[in-house]
């Protein structure tokens, strides 16, 4: 015999409220994605109050579907309206977060992950039922989207920010050091530190090989000759206290066996090497990350991305939530010393782990 529960109405009510904002801040992310790729963000920024045919025009884009867009950012709060002048005005305030002038906090750029992830909803949906993953290859733009937000996390930030976490490394650089990028993507990353510092010798590792060869354009483009790309496993790479420096930036989390990546870092750094290690800032617990105010969106980028093309190689499927306390168990299990886990005021995603073998 079944008990019927007894419905607190005011509890039902507001989560009702809560589920009809969610599905209008959900709608929200694909506009602004679009408001972001098509440059209507951009355009808006400094424009005066002007109706939808103008900024359509300012903007190069088609007017109908301007007005449809901009009736979006309205209703959403993104976007101010004069009904008795039919212009649209896009305040300073908003601009200050939403358009490229704005980075390193351009959060526009995170919208896109919408359009990422979006289309691999039925593979998703596959794996709950039977398991397995999706593989990197499968995901539209993932590399395209993931080198603009390095841009705003990793790229603008780095000389000045980033590197200075590790002691003395940058008289070290200047002098000429060897540095490995494990996981290096499209290689931006590298490419600005051999840039800065032509005494040193640059090297980066990544599985795809398109990621490759956009890191090689973009070095030749630059006229580098103190970098090189190599497509390799970073799970079976042998080099032997052979560099000064090894960074990853978000790299780890998504790797097929993680631990194992770990373990040829600490053989490939010299003894008085440092590993600096990007990766997501939050914890191992679950009922620790309620106070993040993006873990949702981590847990949800975790499960659609990072951890289903782990398993889809047949890996451990960390995800990007691992966690500060498995990933310091890990580092240690990986025969590094000390771990230094900081953080910076232009990142929320990301700790920044600085460790010594």
């Amino acid at each position: 015999m079944s008990i019927q529960p007894i419905i607190d109405e005011a509890k039902s009510e507001a989560f009702c409220e809560k589920m009809l904002e969610i599905l209008n801040h959900g709608a929200l992310t694909s506009m602004i994605s679009i408001g972001h790729r098509t440059g209507l963000f951009d355009s808006m920024s400094g424009l005066e109050p002007s109706g939808h045919e103008a900024i359509a025009e300012h903007a190069g884009l088609n007017e109908r579907y301007v007005k449809e867009w901009l009736g979006a950012m309205v209703t959403g709060g993104f976007v101010e309206y004069d009904p008795e002048r039919r212009t649209y005005h896009l305040p300073p305030e908003h601009a200050a977060w939403l358009t490229r002038k704005a980075a390193p906090n351009n959060l526009a750029v995170a919208s896109q992950w919408a359009g990422v992830l979006g289309p691999v909803e039925d593979r998703i949906i596959e794996c709950f039922r039977h398991g397995g993953g999706v593989h990197y290859e499968e995901f539209p733009r993932f590399n395209e989207v993931m080198a603009e937000e390095s841009m705003q996390t990793v790229i603008i930030p780095l000389l000045d920010h980033i590197l200075p976490l590790v002691p003395g490394i940058k008289d070290r650089l200047e002098r000429g050091i060897e540095v490995l990028d494990v996981g290096c993507g499209s290689g931006y990353a590298l490419a600005e530190m051999a840039r800065a510092y032509p005494n040193s010798r640059f090297t980066g590792y990544d599985l795809l090989p398109s990621a490759i060869e956009r890191g090689r354009a973009r070095a030749g483009e630059y006229g580098l000759t103190n970098i090189s790309y190599e497509a390799r496993d970073v799970t079976k790479f042998g080099d032997v206290k052979r560099f000064d420096l090894v960074t990853t930036f978000d790299a780890v989390h998504d790797q097929a066996d993680p631990a194992s990546v770990l373990s040829h870092i600490h053989r490939a750094l010299k003894d008085d090497g440092y590993y600096l290690m990007q990766d997501i800032k939050g914890s191992s617990h679950v009922e620790r990350n309620s106070e993040n105010p993006l873990a949702t969106f981590l847990y949800t980028v975790s499960c659609m991305h990072c951890m289903t093309v782990s398993l889809a190689q047949g890996g451990k499927g960390l995800g990007a939530m691992w966690g500060r306390e498995l990933a310091c168990e890990m580092l240690k299990d990986a025969g590094f010393g000390s771990v230094n886990v900081m953080e910076l005021p232009h990142d929320p995603i990301n700790y920044y782990y600085v460790i010594s073998k």
